[in-house]
C-alpha cells in the first residue's frame, strides 16, 4: 500500500529533507519514528531536497506499507506526539501506486521574507538587510528573469542537476511595512536556486547592478557572476502542486 503524507517542519535543527552521512535530516528523522509506530522498515520519498536551515510549510512525501493502515487518523495523533515538535503531520491519505511524491508534483512555491528596520521579533526567521531596497526594480527584475529557462547562474556549483532548464511561472516582491516578502514558483527549482535569486535580487534592489547585468548575468549561465546565497533561515517551501 502506499501513502501519502502530508506534513510541515522547522528547518533549524536539520541538514535539509535529504538523508545525509553524519547529519541530522528530516527524512531519517521520519523513517525512524514511522519504522518504529509501524513495525516495519519504512522509506519515504519526498518532494524534493530543501538545503540545511530551509523550512517548509507545506510538504508531501510518500511510503509504502506491506499491508494497509488499519486507523490512519490515530497514527497521523500518534506521529504528531512521537515526532520531535519541528516536525508536524497534516495527514496520511491512501493513494495509487503511480502517485510519487517528487515525479507527480507539477509546482513548487517558496517564500523568502526580509525586514529593513532592526527588529528581534523577525530576526529567526527574515533576513535583516538594513538599506533602501528598490521594490520596483527587483520586480522589473522578475519579469525579465520569467523570460529565460536555463537558471544555471542559480545553481549550487557542483550540484548533480541533470539540466538546469526550469520554467518560473510567477515571481514577485511585496512590501509590507518595513518587512520585504519575495515568492516565487516553478515546475522544479535548483539546487539554492531561489536564495540565489535573492541575493542578487538585492543586489538590483540597493543599486549594486542594474537591469542591464541583471539580463547578462542570465545570459552568462555562470554561477559566479550572479549575487551572494542568502541565509537559509528566512526560505520556506509553502505549496506544493500535483
Amino acid at each position: 500500500m502506499r501513502y501519502k503524507t502530508e506534513l510541515c517542519y522547522n528547518g533549524d535543527n536539520y541538514h535539509g529533507w535529504q538523508i545525509q552521512p553524519n547529519a541530522n535530516s528530516v527524512q531519517e528523522t521520519l523513517e525512524k519514528c514511522f519504522s518504529l509506530i509501524l513495525k516495519e522498515k519504512i522509506s519515504f520519498v519526498g518532494a524534493g531536497r530543501t538545503d540545511t536551515g530551509v523550512h517548509a510549510e507545506y510538504y508531501v512525501a510518500h511510503f509504502d506499507t506491506s499491508s494497509p493502515i488499519s486507523n490512519i487518523d490515530a497514527l497521523v495523533n500518534k506521529m504528531n506526539i512521537f515526532l520531535p515538535k519541528d516536525i508536524a503531520i497534516f495527514s496520511i491519505t491512501e493513494v495509487s501506486d503511480e502517485f510519487n511524491a517528487r515525479f507527480s508534483a507539477t509546482s513548487r512555491s517558496y517564500r523568502y521574507l526580509i525586514h529593513t528596520k532592526k527588529d528581534p521579533f523577525l530576526n529567526s526567521i527574515s533576513w535583516f538587510v538594513p538599506y533602501k531596497i528598490d521594490v520596483e526594480k527587483m520586480n522589473q527584475a522578475c519579469e525579465i528573469m520569467k523570460q529565460y529557462n536555463d537558471f544555471a547562474c542559480f545553481c549550487k556549483s557542483g550540484a548533480d542537476n541533470k539540466t538546469t532548464l526550469c520554467n518560473i511561472t510567477f515571481a514577485h516582491f511585496t512590501q509590507k511595512g518595513h518587512q520585504i516578502i519575495f515568492e516565487i514558483s516553478a515546475n522544479r527549482f535548483l539546487r539554492n536556486m531561489v536564495r540565489a535569486i535573492t541575493g542578487t535580487m538585492i543586489d538590483i534592489g540597493t543599486g549594486k547592478i542594474n537591469l542591464t547585468d541583471f539580463e547578462n548575468i542570465l545570459k552568462s549561465k555562470n554561477r559566479s557572476e550572479a549575487g551572494q546565497s542568502v541565509p537559509a533561515k528566512a526560505l520556506a517551501l509553502t505549496k506544493i502542486d500535483y
